[in-house]
């Protein structure tokens, strides 16, 4: 409930250790228990407490969490006293300051407001720290240009921030560069930190997917230990970093060709303490110098890592093989097969080796890949035809790479987000081991 001064009241909340937080969020949501009104917690003893809605969580939801959902977490029902209201809940007060300021100061300077001007002006953002970075969708009224510069010092009070960015599209460089323009401010460095993990980056030269967060959550929570990882696809340390602060993987070889992007790997390493336990490997990973060492490969590039299939093959131990974290978008229109990955190389090739799609549905929801194949009830067919011919190309691929035959085995088939109307994002963990 409210308080008598308009800040928001105590509100009841689950916490449980941070490694189970995503599989704690994922239940929640399903069960529409989840109150998106408030951020996540942190505790004051490390516990990550997620808000719920009503009064408290019924007992039956508790067993079901440490039961079925997160086995051996700690479920405790807490308050809290002052909860931090979420994005969206923030961004519905700042925006309408913002039309107010700006119509104020657009009238002040003679320039007529109109309908025009007030749709034209953000819904939302993305902040980082004092920056706040602008869609490319808004200010793109003609009028708007006779009130620059001076217009972005007006958008930037109303917002309660010091710098001022607007996004473009990603340039067809090959390295993903944003095409950002920086409209007040002397430089686009800013820090955002994700689940305890800081990351230092420059948003004018770099990315940042906010839609990745529930994919690094998921791989924080395995148990890497003692293992060697190989990112094809660093950037700044999206994965790198999950792998190695909270995964507690051995070694990581963080391979990157944007310069900026590795500008920005190697502070990061440095500000979160593991920078011993990763070398960076700049330029083109298609003739990168590594094999037989990896015990797990991310390859974490969309809308396709297909072409990094054949390094992964390669840098995979040759005594005992390991996983692979595939990223791919694919499309689910309806009526519409997926194109195969390779289908223009193998349309008539077939791998012996390669195991058949099991759904599990009493474990849905498990985010570790101890062998378990964990598929959800709400996989689409799409996803699975997607994965299977995707498994029998990597079969394929590590026959020819090592001169002998290797089982394959799909894990676990991972949504981490809609990229666009009928385009979703998913990860595909692949276990791949030599015959002996």
């Amino acid at each position: 409930m409210p308080r008598e001064d308009g800040k928001p009241g105590a509100v009841v909340a689950v916490a449980t250790e941070p490694r189970f937080t995503q599989r704690y969020r994922e239940y929640l949501e399903k069960q529409k228990l989840l109150d998106r009104r408030h951020r996540v917690a942190k505790m004051p003893d490390g516990t990550v407490a997620l808000p719920v809605l009503g009064e408290t969580l019924p007992e039956q939801h508790r067993r079901e969490l440490t039961d079925r959902v997160a086995p051996g977490s700690t479920c405790v029902l807490t308050q809290l006293l002052q909860p931090v209201p979420s994005k969206t809940t923030q961004s519905r007060a700042p925006a309408q300051r913002l039309c107010l300021q700006v119509r104020r100061w657009v009238e002040a300077r003679g320039v007529a407001w109109s309908a025009e001007l007030e749709a034209d002006l953000p819904r939302s953002w993305q902040r980082h720290g004092d920056l706040l970075l602008l869609s490319e969708e808004c200010f793109q009224a003609r009028q708007w240009g006779n009130l620059e510069p001076e217009l972005w010092a007006t958008v930037a009070s109303a917002l309660g921030v010091q710098r001022l960015a607007k996004r473009g599209r990603v340039l067809p460089d090959g390295t993903r560069t944003p095409a950002v323009t920086l409209l007040l401010g002397d430089h686009g460095w800013v820090e955002h930190v994700d689940n305890g993990i800081r990351y230092k980056f420059d948003v004018t030269r770099c990315m940042f997917s906010f839609g990745n967060i529930t994919e690094k959550l998921r791989v924080a929570s395995l148990s890497c230990a003692g293992e060697v990882l190989v990112d094809l696809y660093a950037g700044i340390g999206y994965f790198t970093l999950p792998f190695l602060v909270h995964a507690g993987a051995a070694f990581v070889h963080a391979c990157e060709w944007n310069p900026h992007a590795v500008a920005a790997l190697r502070k990061n390493l440095e500000i979160n303490g593991v920078a011993d336990r990763c070398q960076i490997h700049f330029g083109d990973n298609r003739v990168l110098k590594l094999s037989n060492v990896a015990d797990r490969v991310n390859l974490g590039l969309i809308p396709s890592s297909e072409e990094g299939w054949p390094i992964a093959c390669r840098v995979l131990r040759q005594d005992a093989g390991g996983i692979l974290h595939i990223h791919q978008n694919v499309d689910s229109f309806p009526g519409k097969s997926p194109q195969p990955p390779g289908s223009s190389e193998m349309k008539k090739e077939h791998c012996p080796y390669t195991q058949q799609i099991i759904t599990n549905q009493e474990e849905n929801g498990a985010t570790g890949d101890s062998g378990r194949k964990v598929l959800s009830p709400s996989t689409k067919p799409e996803w699975q035809r997607w994965a299977q011919s995707a498994e029998t190309r990597i079969a394929t691929l590590l026959q020819q790479v090592h001169g002998k035959p290797w089982m394959t085995q799909i894990l676990r088939i991972q949504p981490v987000k809609s990229y666009a109307p009928h385009v979703d994002h998913v990860v595909l963990d692949l276990e791949c081991r030599p015959v002996l």
